[in-house]
């Protein structure tokens, strides 16, 4: 029998009435997001709950009611026979950072704070770090004393507790993350496992606040972590990945001292949860000190319109004509590169590549899971690696994008990371695909410059499910998926692969400003770009792939978006319907400086493969309303 959420409180109410209770508090800066711990008093061991608020007017709503903390180690249990012994006071946190990829050039790490000191049953010592920001908190884990002694950490009691019929937008978890978010109010899934994926979105019932669950600054002593329900349906508990055949590990194997990753809960108004680099901010600082050879770009890729096109050498040639005709700096090479033939091999692809200023990248296999795809055994060691890219260096090579990963265990976050470590030696840029959710590596290595990690386009190649349910996901992962870092979906397809799309012409053309990639891989056929009329194809020679800042305008999961991104002194603008009906998406200027400006608007035409385009005039204030076929959308820049 399950039981109600009604009632989960009201035992919880008792548990906290039983025993005396020292209530701290953490406040972000601007007093907007509260985060409140209920510890024990120093003479009393149990377990340690905490809840998070968000300030509406001059009273503040329970954004997550009070859920469990706690960790364990094989030896050593630190959930419900903890005592508290100190809490440090509040320090401020306050810097400042640059990204070369993201939603925002500049960026702000701007909290608050605080340490809470604990101590097990064995007077083993536990801290438990609070960070809370305007647009969220941040906590972890830390285990402060020195050992050389390798320790187990098998398991967390954190959790995170909603309250009945909350509204949420969660994938069922899948090792490569490439499933939809649909919306659930009950917490049930078709997963019998009950084990959902980063990041997970939720709405506070009967308000316009909303949070994002996810984690950052993931180490090479940790594992990546997932969430499961399986035991309350509202009751989402932080769970390490199972073993594979070939690691038995489960957790963490580490020396001491030793941390956690940030645990993260973005809140705010939906633009603050798009709009949040909190991912980021709590990362670690980059270790890169030269980081001029990393240039973010569209890219012309071959792989979705001739599955085996890498191998035919004329195939390449095409694509980096393609490249070369729409003004994008870089072709990718994909697998089956090592048996190119039909007039050339991989040497002579990139010879030809560079000869026609294009930057040649080239994919990988990680070597770790499905390995028929070749060339599938060059990176799995730090000599295979050096070997691997000294060649790219000689030959001309710019990127890598390495595929096919295992899980989410400790050892895989360590392969992700040396492989961004040994490419950045070598001048290399990353993209990792068939992969984990971006965990903050961006900033620590600012040579990761996208990750797919998403039900994207590609699966136009795999079967039909994504032709109905395009419009409403392509809607929805701007909330999702791509808030937590760069996402490499490789959109703006108008032509059909093996499944068709029934999105307009003018929402594949806004994917390009609504979804935000370092490398922006352009998908379709050279047939397909060059076949469009001026100006969307000159709109595409043209869109950014970094940003120096992004504004969420207007939107809701699955039904629309509207988000305007700005380069130097331009705003982009990308708007998607992801109703199967017409819908009039409308565009508020309140963000545009002061002055006349117009808006270059490409949007629908009379069809779904028709567009049309028109010149208004607009200031800061002003409102345009536009007119979206079913599935339709449009782009706009504002000169």
């Amino acid at each position: 029998m399950r039981i109600s959420m009604k009632h989960s409180i009201a035992a919880l109410f008792v548990i906290l009435s039983s025993i005396s209770i020292n209530a701290q508090e953490i406040v972000s800066p601007n007093g907007k997001v509260k985060v409140v711990l209920n510890l024990p008093e120093k003479n009393a061991a149990h377990h340690l709950f905490y809840k998070a608020l968000y300030k509406i007017g001059s009273k503040f709503v329970e954004v997550l009611p009070y859920s469990k903390l706690g960790i364990n180690r094989a030896e050593e249990h630190f959930t419900d026979n903890l005592r508290f012994i100190a809490a440090s006071k509040p320090v401020a946190i306050h810097d400042k950072y640059e990204m070369i990829c993201g939603k925002r050039h500049e960026c702000e790490n701007f909290g608050t704070e605080k340490t809470f000191s604990f101590e097990n049953s064995d007077h083993q010592p536990l801290d438990i770090v609070f960070r809370v920001y305007n647009d969220g908190v941040a906590f972890r884990y830390v285990f402060p004393n020195q050992s050389d002694i390798k320790i187990n950490i098998i398991s967390e009691a954190t959790t995170y507790v909603l309250p009945d019929n909350t509204s949420r937008w969660m994938q069922p978890y899948d090792l490569s993350y490439e499933k939809f978010y649909p919306l659930n109010k009950t917490g049930l899934s078709a997963n019998k496992e009950q084990e959902w994926g980063f990041p997970a979105l939720y709405k506070v019932n009967n308000h316009p606040v909303w949070a994002l669950i996810s984690e950052a600054d993931v180490t090479e002593n940790n594992c990546a972590v997932k969430l499961s329900n399986l035991k309350k349906a509202n009751e989402y508990q932080v769970t390490y990945p199972s073993a594979r055949d070939n690691f038995k590990r489960e957790g963490v194997i580490t020396t001491l001292p030793w941390h956690s990753q940030w645990h993260t809960l973005i809140i705010g108004k939906l633009s603050d949860i798009v709009e949040s680099t909190l991912i980021t901010d709590v990362s670690e600082p980059s270790k890169l000190t030269n980081t001029d050879w990393i240039k973010p770009g569209a890219v012309s890729w071959i792989y979705w319109a001739n599955n085996h096109g890498s191998k035919d050498y004329q195939k390449v040639v095409e694509y980096v004509d393609l490249a070369v005709e729409m003004n994008w700096p870089y072709v990718l090479i994909d697998w089956e590169w090592d048996v190119m033939a039909n007039g050339g091999d991989i040497n002579k692809a990139v010879d030809y590549a560079k000869s026609k200023g294009i930057k040649p990248l080239m994919w990988y296999n990680s070597g770790t899971s499905w390995l028929d795809p070749t060339p599938n055994d060059r990176l799995l060691t730090a000599e295979k690696r050096a070997k691997e890219f000294s060649w790219l260096n000689k030959i001309g090579v710019y990127g890598i994008k390495v595929d096919f990963f295992a899980g989410d265990q400790q050892d895989m976050m360590a392969y992700y990371i040396d492989i961004l470590k040994d490419a950045a030696k070598y001048h290399l840029m990353v993209n990792f695909h068939g992969a984990t959710v971006p965990r903050g590596w961006v900033r620590t290595y600012p040579n990761l410059m996208t990750t797919e990690a998403v039900y994207g386009a590609e699966w136009y190649n795999n079967n039909e499910i994504l032709t109905d349910k395009a419009a409403a996901h392509n809607v929805t992962l701007p909330f999702t998926r791509n808030v937590v870092g760069s996402m490499d979906y490789t959109p703006v397809t108008f032509s059909n692969s093996q499944h068709p799309h029934v999105t307009s012409y003018a929402h594949e053309l806004a994917l390009s400003v609504v979804f935000e990639s370092g490398f922006q891989h352009f998908a379709d056929s050279p047939s397909a770009y060059k076949s469009l009329p001026e100006e969307p194809k000159n709109f595409l020679k043209q869109v950014p792939t970094a940003w120096d800042d992004t504004k969420l305008i207007d939107g809701e999961p699955a039904e629309k978006v509207v988000i305007a991104r700005k380069k130097g002194n331009q705003w982009y603008i990308g708007g998607l319907n992801g109703k199967d009906v017409p819908q009039t998406l409308i565009i508020k200027f309140d963000f545009l400086d002061k002055g006349n400006h117009d808006l270059h608007l490409i949007k629908d035409g009379k069809n779904d493969k028709s567009f049309s385009s028109e010149i208004i005039k607009i200031k800061k204030g002003s409102t345009v309303k536009v007119e979206c076929l079913s599935r339709g959308g449009f782009v706009g820049v504002i000169k």
